[in-house]
């Protein structure tokens, strides 16, 4: 083959690369949702040395199992931060919720007048704004 001919080889081989480690992080972001809805930790060390193991244990080299290894660590490095994000939008988002249900209940009450009574709607208290004495 060609130099141009391996070019064109590895740059196939990149875009499947990129394809699969997207699909692995849409993995990686539905483990986190799971992890969220059981509580478990995102940090698992003995899933993680699993993985280190499967990947040695199907590698049929050029490539030397400790440097399979390192790339590895980096491919679950940035799935767990993946899984980290992913949970801390779902802390916010439930925040949000909760802040807004919080709202929503505050402003379906009539809100207090000056003396504590509910006002009206209009804002007819029966007392001035200024100085919650009667009229």
């Amino acid at each position: 083959m060609t130099l141009e001919e391996l070019r064109k080889r590895i740059d196939v081989l990149d875009r499947q690369l990129v394809a699969l480690l997207n699909e692995r992080a849409r993995a990686a972001q539905m483990v986190g949702h799971l992890k969220a809805a059981t509580s478990l930790p995102v940090y698992e060390p003995n899933r993680e040395k699993l993985v280190y193991a499967n990947v040695r244990a199907v590698n049929q080299g050029p490539l030397p199992d400790i440097e399979l290894t390192h790339i590895y660590e980096r491919i679950i490095d940035v799935m767990r931060a993946l899984q980290r994000n992913e949970l801390a939008s779902e802390r916010h988002a439930r925040e949000l919720a909760r802040l807004a249900a919080a709202s929503n209940s505050d402003s379906a009450a009539p809100a207090a007048g000056p003396t504590g009574a509910p006002s009206s709607q209009n804002g007819e208290t029966g007392q001035t704004p200024e100085t919650g004495k009667k009229k």
